[in-house]
């Protein structure tokens, strides 16, 4: 790894600055919690008890300090990977040793580059899930069902991983000079393809999902559905409370797979009013079109980035900056996929300044998902119950 290069050293700073820069606001959050998070604000006085937000202090505090050390060995893991030349070494290993297909070089560099990161990361999944969740009264998870969920969740997430390798081998292979564009246009549509399959294939492997049942529920959300013009395939509940006490609501699919999906904890938790302006909110999403905006905006950005990998595979500096070498052997599509994947170990770090950027324009689409609830419910006091609910009982920050 050639250390003075200014691909490593774009790599370096922005590592280091997202580490630095995490670490600064979650401080930051941590001693405003210290000093102002038992402060019950004028507006929600009454409604919030103070032993209420003591205990969401405690439960914060538990995960900022869980996450403390988990930052710094995976930023650590991070760098020893990249500078050790760990990553072309295994690439190397492969080619040489196992296959010179280059579709089977790219799963099983997938599967295994992953191995660190899992091993690292176990003993912090699991003390958080039955240790930190369970001490707050959330988790109901029992370990042969996380071993199940991991089981199906590694062989779902590489039959996608194959299904988009293969995609982009071909247009490697079929657009020399091109393949960033038609890569962008088959990345935009696979997730498309995704977003459909999703709730009818994808999420029943883990959760059971149910109609909800005839009554003052399912009539006020059919009537408030019809009233904003969505359609949907229907309204499910979901069976969240076999793994937690934590509840949401959220819409999922596209076209006829569109659905409405309710945690049974929610429905535990909240009046069918309640459900109806939360439901409300999240129409408000659909009705101010703030999901196709978010696309349409990311759009250019990933055309952007690939063709930033494409200009970047095209850079024998590059890959001699990192290590990589591939004057020798068959190597197949293996250096496009390496510039994608240098691509992302440059400019990684700087990641955090786009989600300022996004959290921005969440924080507004919010706003925005607020005030169309109150106006198409008639009220917004349903609304400030039930998020004050949804704080109180799922422990978040005021």
């Amino acid at each position: 790894m050639n250390f003075s290069s200014p691909f490593v050293i774009i790599f370096l700073a922005g590592t280091i600055l997202n580490f630095l820069l995490d670490n600064f606001l979650e401080f930051i959050d941590f001693k405003n919690r210290k000093n102002n998070g038992q402060k019950i604000p004028q507006e929600l006085e009454g409604s919030v008890k103070p032993e209420t937000l003591a205990k969401t202090c405690l439960y914060e505090d538990a995960q900022y300090k869980l996450w403390i050390p988990e930052n710094i060995l995976r930023t650590l893991l991070s760098l020893v990977l990249i500078c050790s030349g760990f990553y072309f070494w295994l690439l190397n290993f492969i080619n040489s040793s196992i296959t010179q297909n280059s579709f089977l070089i790219l799963m099983l560099f997938t599967i295994f580059a992953s191995i660190p990161g899992i091993i690292l990361n176990l003993p912090f999944e699991l003390y958080h899930e039955f240790v930190l969740e369970k001490k707050f009264g959330f988790s109901t998870m029992t370990f042969k069902l996380w071993i199940l969920d991991a089981i199906k969740e590694f062989f779902v997430n590489m039959l996608l991983i194959a299904a988009l390798f293969a995609i982009m081998s071909v247009i490697f292979n079929k657009f020399e000079n091109s393949w960033w564009l038609f890569i962008g246009i088959a990345y935009i549509s696979f997730s498309l393809i995704i977003s459909i399959i999703f709730p009818l294939f994808i999420a029943p492997l883990f959760n059971k999902f149910s109609p909800l049942e005839e009554g003052e529920l399912k009539e006020r959300l059919e009537k408030l559905l019809q009233k904003c013009g969505f359609k949907s395939s229907g309204l499910f509940v979901m069976d969240a409370s076999k793994r937690s006490k934590h509840s949401n609501a959220y819409f999922t699919g596209f076209g006829k797979s569109k659905r409405v999906v309710l945690f049974d904890t929610l429905i535990a938790q909240l009046t069918p009013a309640e459900i109806e302006s939360v439901l409300g909110h999240e129409l408000g999403h659909f009705k101010k079109h703030h999901i196709i905006k978010r696309l349409c905006a990311m759009i250019p950005v990933i055309i952007a980035m690939l063709y930033a990998a494409f200009a970047l595979s095209r850079s024998p500096a590059v890959f001699e900056a990192f290590g990589f070498d591939f004057s020798a052997g068959n190597w197949g599509v293996v250096p496009q996929f390496a510039g994608l994947f240098l691509l992302g170990i440059i400019f990684g770090g700087y990641g955090i300044f786009f989600g300022a950027v996004n959290n921005y324009f969440s924080r507004k689409d919010e706003f925005e998902a607020d005030a169309f609830a109150k106006d198409i419910c008639g009220t917004g006091q349903n609304l400030a119950t039930s998020l004050i609910k949804l704080n109180t009982e799922n422990m978040s920050e005021i």
